[in-house]
């Protein structure tokens, strides 16, 4: 194994404007919009700290503060269920404040993703880091980002997560080109596109949520002008350091992902992951799985 610095920090960018999910958003953040009872963005963190990054970041924007109170101890709501004896409610709220050390820093402006990671630098410094969307939910069973670290360790650089996606919706995302290695989910990625035409995209790789990334990039992103939908996009500069050697902060890899995935970046796909997390609740699923399926029943 090549003699990289591990990868210690991890970047949550928190900072959109949740439109698609108005009004419900109007006053929530869309990253505390509930998986059955327990708001997305922890599930997230829960990732992380599971992959040994105990040092975070949320880059948040205006009317974000419920997600540090939902991070932060609650006493009065603590000290109410401590003399009613309900242990289990009270693990329950002590659990997110618990999970790892949070900071917060604000994206004063919507101007992309890449922006939004910018905004990471003083915090992160010069080292490496994960960065990890809230819209992209990753079954814990699966342990991607701690493969995706096993990459950075043996190839340096940085190393994206890549899933295959029908050719109708790869302008949904951005787009690899790869080149094959020696390991069957590895690839070296050569070139990338942000949300490109179907019949112009190099590939059905498609970049879901989750990136481990040089340093490199802080300085690759303060030079790298608006680009799709007049943001500054992670995609262009990500593009930049795949042409680069290890000196310079290059190359980039990818994580060939294969495993479950829950989007809950629109209505559907938010529904979709609640009934999928509700029906493997042990505590939920035989009431509720029987139901659906009358449900269904009665709907034809």
């Amino acid at each position: 194994m090549a003699d990289f610095e591990p990868v210690t920090k991890a970047v949550v960018p928190a900072a959109g404007l949740g439109t698609r999910f108005l009004p419900a958003t109007k006053a929530t953040p869309k990253e505390m919009l509930p998986i059955v009872d327990k708001p997305a963005i922890q599930y997230v963190v829960e990732e992380a700290a599971s992959a040994g990054l105990l040092d975070v970041l949320m880059v948040t924007g205006k009317n974000k503060r419920s997600i540090e109170d939902h991070f932060d101890r609650a006493f009065e709501l603590e000290e109410a269920l401590e003399a009613k004896g309900d242990e289990h409610r009270l693990s329950q709220v002590r659990e997110p404040a618990s999970l790892a050390t949070l900071h917060y820093v604000r994206q004063g402006e919507p101007k992309g993703l890449g922006h939004a990671v910018l905004c990471a630098k003083h915090h992160v410094g010069d080292h490496p880091f994960a960065c990890l969307l809230g819209d992209d939910l990753i079954d814990y069973r699966d342990q991607l980002l701690k493969r995706m670290i096993e990459v950075r360790d043996t190839f340096g650089g940085s190393v994206i997560a890549l899933m295959e996606v029908p050719r109708e919706q790869v302008s949904l995302y951005g787009v690899a080109t790869i080149e094959a290695t020696a390991e069957d989910d590895v690839v070296r990625v050569t070139d990338l596109v942000e949300k490109p035409p179907a019949d112009e995209a190099p590939s059905n790789w498609a970049i879901i949520g989750r990136y481990v990334i040089d340093p490199a990039v802080f300085e690759v992103l303060e030079n790298t002008p608006p680009g799709r939908g007049g943001e500054i996009q992670l995609t262009d500069a990500l593009r930049t350091l795949a042409t680069r050697g290890r000196e310079e902060g290059g190359p980039v890899h990818g994580v060939l992902f294969r495993g479950r995935r829950y989007d809950t970046g629109d209505k559907l796909d938010y529904l979709r992951t609640v009934v999928k997390f509700a029906a493997g609740r042990e505590d939920l699923a035989p009431d509720f799985v029987p139901w659906l399926r009358e449900f269904l029943d009665e709907i034809g």
